[in-house]
């Protein structure tokens, strides 16, 4: 019974962990972007660690994955087993303080594929690690049924296949897009919400000096009908958040006019995305002209998509010669729209029919 039970544990922890490294796998930036999160100011305070934060979600995808599947194949088990739960270890300190002090909201563990809140990835991790310390003391029940020389030549083949994914991706764009941004997507229909969805619910606390005294009261003691009352401060808690659409922070800003009303009803509408313009491939930039060039004569309306200034964009327009405008967006959804910078987002009507980065400009067929 013990090694039936054994096996099962087995296979959950692998799979588990393949999975949350194959989603990781097919949108690495994505991960890099939320080391970004931690190791910022506000909350881990590492910032001299962001310049390496795509390295290190390589290796924490690469590592996640491979530990997945050596723990699923019986490789070297004391080692695997040992690693998921140093690797565990520290998902548990990082989501709990994600949950604790409400830093990251999302901790990305499983890609954008499953969204988690922070304290269900906590209490994921938790039972992870319960199942890890059990496999601990049962490491001599974890073997592999097939030849040792087979399940090692099958590791080095999946970490290969791994490693060029990771390197096609990261030349492209993600292959499999678990974003509301995704190929066939409408962002009209991604921003609406539903008749009678759950709206968010507010906890007011009231702070009022009372002869001298300042005390707290809820809305319900309408404390502002108190005679003598001075208002002092109020503090709002959030108690249930209600329905949220996926798509909830896009905004097409011209000249600080949000336009994507009128936008989203074109049929021809091209988007050069560069959510920052310092960070922008030239060698993307360079690309950019040629082709806007030839999207404009098929009738395509064509903007600038950046959270970058107006006054930066201009510099670059000057520059490159390049005849269209800009919108303003932020910077967050800028990356969540596509993995490139810069790259192209072609909508028919609010619904995105192609996206693309810079260096394959040159394979996109317009309409």
């Amino acid at each position: 019974m013990l090694n039936i039970l054994t096996q099962i544990i087995r296979i959950l922890v692998g799979i588990t962990f393949v999975f949350s490294g194959f989603v990781k796998l097919v949108d690495p930036i994505g991960s890099a972007y939320k080391f970004q999160d931690y190791f910022a100011e506000n909350v881990l305070n590492l910032e001299f660690l962001l310049p390496y934060t795509l390295p290190l979600a390589v290796l924490l995808i690469l590592a996640e994955l491979m530990l997945g599947v050596m723990l699923l194949l019986g490789v070297a088990p004391k080692f695997t087993v040992w690693s998921l739960f140093a690797l565990t270890l520290i998902f548990l300190f990082l989501t709990w303080y994600s949950a604790y002090f409400d830093k990251v909201t999302d901790c990305g563990c499983f890609g954008d594929a499953v969204t988690l809140t922070p304290w269900e990835t906590f209490y994921k991790n938790v039972i992870l690690i319960i199942l890890i310390i059990y496999l601990i003391f049962r490491l001599f029940e974890i073997q592999s049924v097939l030849s040792p020389a087979f399940v090692n030549g099958m590791a080095v083949v999946i970490l290969f296949i791994c490693m060029w994914i990771i390197f096609h991706v990261l030349r492209h764009l993600p292959m499999i897009d678990f974003r509301p941004y995704a190929i066939g997507n409408s962002i009209v229909e991604g921003m609406a919400i539903p008749e009678g969805a759950p709206e968010a619910v507010y906890e007011d606390t009231w702070m009022y000096e009372v002869n001298g005294e300042v005390k707290e009261y809820t809305s319900e003691d309408k404390p502002w009908n108190i005679e003598g009352a001075t208002f002092v401060d109020r503090k709002t808690k959030l108690i249930s958040e209600g329905y949220v659409p996926p798509i909830h922070d896009f905004t097409m800003q011209k000249e600080g006019v949000d336009i994507a009303e009128d936008l989203l009803k074109e049929e021809k509408l091209l988007l050069v995305v560069m959510y920052n313009l310092d960070k922008s491939k030239k060698r993307g930039l360079k690309k950019v002209k040629e082709f806007t060039d030839k999207a404009m004569e098929k009738g395509y309306v064509v903007y600038g998509f950046s959270a970058s200034t107006e006054e930066d964009f201009n510099k670059l327009k000057e520059t490159y010669h390049w005849d269209f405008d800009l919108l303003f967006c932020d910077e967050t959804t800028l990356k969540t729209i596509i993995r490139a910078n810069p790259g192209i987002v072609e909508l028919n009507k609010g619904t995105v029919i192609g996206k693309w980065n810079f260096r394959d400009f040159n394979e996109i067929k317009l309409r």
